[in-house]
Order: C-alpha cells, then structure tokens, then sequence
C-alpha cells in the first residue's frame, strides 16, 4: 500500500470524495495517513473540475483519533506529521464537508471541525478522549469547540471526554444533519452537488475567508473589509455571470475557482 492509498480519492460529477483508508484500525489515525489525507487536500484544491470536496471514511468509522497501537517505522511520519502543517485544512477554498458515517474521536473531532459541514449517522459516537489519555486539546480543538458551541460546552466535552451520539452533537450546534447511516454519503453528496452547481467558486472561496477572519476582527473592521470585497466582486466575472443567468432565467454556470472572479486576498 502506497502512503497515497491511505486517503482514496474519487471525483464525480465537481465533486471529491476523499476516504480516510484504514478500514482494517477503524481508520485510526498515523503521521503518514495524515499526510496522505492533506496531499488529497491539496490536489483537490488544485483540480478545475472540483468545485467541493467530501471526507468519508472506509468501513464503520470516519476517524477515531491517532491509532495509539500504531509505532512508526523508519521513515514513517509521527503525528502530528513534520511535513504539513496541521492548519492545512483551514487553507483549503473549496468548501468541506465531512460525512461522518461512524466513530470520530480526538484529534479527528478537531478535523471534523474544521470542516465547513458535517452531517453524521445517526448514533455515530463522538468523543474528544484526550483528558482520559494524559493529553491536551490537540489541533485547536478547544478554540474551535468554543467558536461553534461557546466555552461552557468546551469545557464539559475537553474535561469529561465524555462520549456523545450524533443527535446530542446536532443540539450542541457541533454537526450539521443527523440521518441514517445508509443515507450520510447520499446526503453529502447531494449538498456537495447543490453547491457545485449553483454557487460561485470565488464567492464560496471569499467566504470561508471572511467567517474565518471574523473571529479575530471588531464588527467594524469585518463591514469596512466585506465593503473593500464587495467593490472587487461587483467588477468580477462571476456577478456578471449571475446577474446574468438570473435575467436570462437559466441555469448558472461559473468558472471554476481562479479562472473568474479573484480577490485580491487570494494573492496573500
């Protein structure tokens, strides 16, 4: 097995389904698949005919965290990986969805989150297990815990490592859609595709930028940098697209991501 083969990738119809590929460990996270899953990340960032991209797992789980059974050989990568930073995923333009179809733990429940939807089987269990291992909230986790579901919800699921089934997840604001098992590939594909086909590349690109952004802006700086973006789309090709699409009364149909409308952050 290549290092490649440990993160599948398929592209359909604009959309990219990249599969965790441990199936045999529940998908149990090491250095080498990380970087597998991220060199995914990147070629779907680069390839013009994906416009999202989806993250599954093969078998019954999605990720249950690092495979703490697992010893690196020799030149194996450790884990966290020495070749990719691990704020990789929040770089990626296109939009992510995560399709949890089984168990996610640990630092995978930080990768969930960073994803820009998640929609889970019923009763897949979740749980951030790093307190019960002697460890800390890795890759971010407790920021982004607090970001989607505040401090106080932070704190009960960093300190208990308490386990939670999907529905209580939804609750908490921490997943997007809970649906049957058999349905979660079906249901991301299908938001995968509705996004494909009727949004702009650009336009979804500048705002993930922009909600990432707002965290760390005043609500003035976040008006005064969506103005400055706004005056940079209205002269771009995909509102001319979408104005023109609307008035036309047809379908529209967008240049995939850097060959219409560009912003000028996207140069950064």
């Amino acid at each position: 097995m290549t290092d490649l083969d440990l993160c599948l990738y398929d592209v359909d119809n604009q959309v990219a389904v990249l599969t965790f590929n441990r199936p045999e460990r529940m998908n149990g996270m090491t250095g080498n698949m990380e970087v597998a899953f991220y060199e995914r990340l990147r070629q779907a960032e680069a390839d013009d005919d994906v416009r999202v991209i989806v993250v599954t797992g093969a078998g019954r789980a999605w990720c249950p965290g690092a495979d703490l059974a697992y010893r690196p050989g020799e030149g194996d990568e450790p884990l966290p990986n020495t070749k990719i930073p691990t704020t990789m995923l929040l770089d990626i333009r296109k939009p992510v969805i995560a399709a949890i179809n089984g168990a996610c733990a640990g630092m995978a429940f930080a990768l969930a989150l960073m994803c820009d939807f998640r929609i889970a089987a019923s009763g897949a269990k979740f749980t951030t297990a790093f307190a019960q291992r002697g460890l800390i909230a890795e890759y971010g986790l407790a920021w982004h815990i607090i970001e989607i579901a505040g401090r106080a919800t932070a704190l009960d699921l960093l300190l208990t490592a308490r386990v939670l089934r999907a529905e209580e997840m939804q609750k908490l604001g921490l997943v997007n859609r809970v649906v049957p098992p058999e349905d979660v590939m079906s249901e991301a594909t299908a938001l995968a595709q509705s996004l494909a086909s009727t949004s702009s590349p650009a336009s979804m690109a500048t705002i993930k930028h922009q909600v990432l952004q707002a965290s760390a802006s005043t609500v003035c700086d976040a008006m005064t940098e969506s103005d400055g973006l706004m005056y940079e789309s209205i002269d771009g090709a995909d509102v001319r697209e979408g104005i023109r699409s609307f008035l036309d009364k047809r379908p529209v149909d967008f240049p995939p991501l850097g060959h219409g409308t560009t912003f000028a952050w996207m140069e950064d």
